[in-house]
């Protein structure tokens, strides 16, 4: 393997898309050009992220680099988090039948409902008066 090989992988979760380059290394992740710690305070967001790596016990094996748009903080973990697992597959197919079995390959499809017209949000109605 050269120092210029990677596997990319595309990962989404609602309206966030990531774009993940791994690369052979020691477990660093950067996200948009900064460190994942500093990119995301919330330890539980973090999980999230690495637990691909942590599944397949590659954590010290790959870094990542990471490219995410769009989306909220939670989504954009998710939408990482898939990105991994889809490198990881491209790297190592031995590994699909751990990730498949977590649920980290399958796309999660939950969306933000959309509003319509008559009502407040997309379900909320106006409070009813009798008089």
């Amino acid at each position: 393997m050269s120092e210029h090989t990677y596997f990319s992988g595309t990962g989404r979760r609602k309206t966030s898309t990531a774009q993940v380059r791994l690369t052979k290394g020691e477990g660093v992740v950067i996200i948009n050009g900064k460190p994942l710690e500093e990119n995301v305070a919330r330890k539980v967001l973090q999980d999230v992220i690495l637990q691909p790596l942590k599944l397949t016990n590659t954590s010290n094996q790959y870094n990542a680099v990471v490219k995410v748009e769009g989306g909220g903080i939670s989504g954009q973990a998710g939408a990482i988090s898939h990105g991994i697992s889809r490198a990881l597959v491209k790297a190592d197919e031995s590994l699909k039948p751990i990730l498949k079995s977590n649920g980290m390959l399958t796309r999660d499809p939950r969306m933000k409902e959309r509003k319509k017209y008559g009502l407040k949000r997309a379900r909320k109605a106006p409070q009813y008066t009798k008089r």
